[in-house]
């Protein structure tokens, strides 16, 4: 994976047998499953085992080159402390792309949406059947006679009622809830569906001036709630009508959008773990950060989530930032997770799939590593606060 390492990664179906004799020279001392990794050079005991140009192990014996490195040879790296992290000290400029750009919905507050979607936004999980229901409905009786709006979506979450609603963190998944919500896909058109007796109220989750709409309107608008409580609904059926009957107002202010030409600049992408395997950093996320690249250097926005699972890596995040201005910002918002990652350790602690175990990431923190180096744009422009909306994802 680069020139640094002393470890490559077996790619053949099945793995390879004893004695199988690589292009230059290497002949392997015993079989390879398919996915783990092969000694390139001999590893003396102590020695760092590099991958991505990263240690990702310490050999616990002498490996001769051709052998099978696995997990049972070797010793993980301690956690890099926080304190003197490497503060932009990769340079790798690359030339800005300039000219290009996409077919987007332009927004009221100035966001670009790549969709046009109707998302009903839920105060909390227990309206989820009732809204699911009625999305269904939707789709079938009303989306076909709006051409112009791609789909309808409900935004089903396990909060707002059963928890700490004034807790002190409580504001971060009010404020992630807040923001799924507010999606530059979805066009300003937020619909909320209620049971009227939950913690998280409709007001709480979207309060007076969090909606980015221009209201030519003399009154600002009011919040779009169907409370399912409300003495009007006489059983299910009218509760999904409530939903489908409000839903049809915004359906059509949606399908009178159009797209329009926007630069690249506009998009901001999300990009998030599908599942990791053995080969997700030789062929996915090497690939994802190719685009990432392109797509920075084009003046989009890329947004690197899962930063928990990227502890181990956080130097080399910090190490790529364009400006030591940009990187202190991770090592700060690290200071300030930590504590929370360690009060709830299952968070943080490696918890690697069984496929993943037995595969080429001994650990699921050399899987972070191997997902940070191989996956991250080359160099990184910002630090953004938690449970921003992109426009896209990855």
């Amino acid at each position: 994976m680069h020139s640094a390492d002393n470890v490559a990664i077996v790619a053949n179906d099945g793995g390879l047998p004893p004695g199988a004799t690589f292009a230059s020279g290497l002949v392997l001392r015993e079989r390879v499953p398919e996915g783990h990794k092969v000694a390139l050079v001999d590893l003396p005991e102590g020695s760092v085992v590099r991958r991505y140009d990263v240690p990702i192990g310490y050999a616990l014996q002498d490996i001769p080159a051709g052998s099978w490195v696995h997990e049972r040879l070797l010793r993980m790296p301690e956690a890099r402390e926080l304190e003197d992290l490497p503060m932009a000290t990769v340079r790798r400029e690359l030339p800005p792309l300039e000219g290009y750009t996409f077919e987007g919905f332009r927004n009221p507050d100035g966001s670009v949406g790549t969709r046009n979607i109707l998302a009903i936004t839920q105060t909390v999980q227990c309206v989820a059947g009732v809204t699911d229901f009625a999305v269904q409905r939707i789709k079938s009786e009303l989306l076909p006679r709006y051409p112009n709006v791609d789909d309808v979506v409900a935004l089903e979450h396990g909060y707002g009622c059963g928890v700490a609603i004034d807790a002190p963190d409580a504001v971060v998944p009010i404020r992630t809830l807040r923001n799924i919500s507010l999606n530059p896909n979805f066009g300003g058109e937020v619909m909320v569906v209620s049971p009227g007796c939950e913690k998280l109220q409709p007001e709480r989750l979207l309060p007076p001036g969090s909606i980015p709409v221009v209201d030519q309107r003399s009154e600002p608008a009011a919040l779009d709630v169907v409370c399912l409580q409300d003495d009007a609904h006489v059983g299910f059926m009218s509760m999904v009508d409530s939903i489908v009957r409000q839903a049809e107002q915004h359906l059509a202010r949606l399908n009178a959008r159009r797209r329009e030409t926007v630069p690249a600049s506009e998009l901001v992408v999300g990009v998030q773990c599908g599942g990791s395997d053995a080969f997700s950093g030789v062929t996915a996320n090497p690939a994802v950060g190719f685009c990432a690249d392109l797509l920075v250097r084009a003046g989009a926005s890329v947004m690197f989530s899962e930063t928990t699972e990227v502890r181990d890596g956080v130097a080399q995040l910090t190490a790529r930032a364009a400006t030591p201005e940009i990187a202190r910002p991770w090592s700060a918002r690290w200071h300030g997770t930590t504590p929370t990652c360690s009060a709830a350790a299952s968070i943080a602690a490696p918890t690697p799939r069984p496929a993943t175990r037995r595969a080429a990431c001994p650990t699921s923190s050399r899987r972070r590593w191997a997902r940070s180096s191989s996956r991250a744009p080359r160099r990184s422009r910002a630090c953004s606060p938690p449970a921003k909306s992109s426009s896209s994802g990855a």
